[in-house]
C-alpha cells in the first residue's frame, strides 16, 4: 500500500453565511460547531470527533445551485443516512431546509440547506 500523500479531509461548503449554514448542520447531525478564537470569521467548522469533517466557507457573491438544471451545477452534494425518512423529513424542515421539488427516487430525499446546496436524506438499508 503506498503513503498516502493527504489525509484527513474536509468537505467545505461556499455559502453566503458560514456562521448560519454551520448552524443549521449542527443540529442535522449533532456535531458541535467547533468554536476557533483566532479563526477567520469567513470559515467555520464542526467537531465531528473524526479527523473529516464539515467546513463553511462565507463567499459574498455566492449563487446556489440551480438542481435538476445545469446553469449553476450543483458539483457535489451531501447524503445523510436516516433510519426513519418521514421524521427525519420533519426535523430537517424545522431546522430550514426546504423539500426539493424534484424527488428522484423513493429510498432518499432531496432538499435544499438553507444556502441552497442540495443535500440527502437517505434511508438506512436502501
Amino acid at each position: 500500500m503506498a503513503t498516502p500523500i493527504a489525509r484527513s479531509p474536509i468537505f467545505v461548503l461556499d455559502c453566503p453565511d458560514a456562521a448560519g449554514l454551520a448552524s443549521f448542520y449542527s443540529a442535522l447531525t449533532g456535531w458541535p460547531v467547533a468554536v476557533d478564537p483566532d479563526a477567520d470569521s469567513d470559515w467555520v467548522e464542526l467537531d465531528s470527533g473524526q479527523p473529516t469533517t464539515l467546513a463553511f466557507q462565507q463567499v459574498s457573491d455566492y449563487q446556489p445551485p440551480d438542481w435538476p438544471g445545469q446553469l449553476q451545477p450543483q458539483q457535489a452534494h451531501l447524503d445523510f443516512t436516516v433510519d426513519d425518512l418521514d421524521a427525519a423529513e420533519s426535523a430537517a424542515v424545522l431546522l430550514g431546509a426546504r423539500t426539493h421539488p424534484h424527488q428522484p427516487g423513493t429510498g432518499f430525499r432531496v432538499f435544499l440547506d438553507p444556502a441552497g446546496h442540495p443535500f440527502c436524506l437517505c434511508r438506512a438499508g436502501a
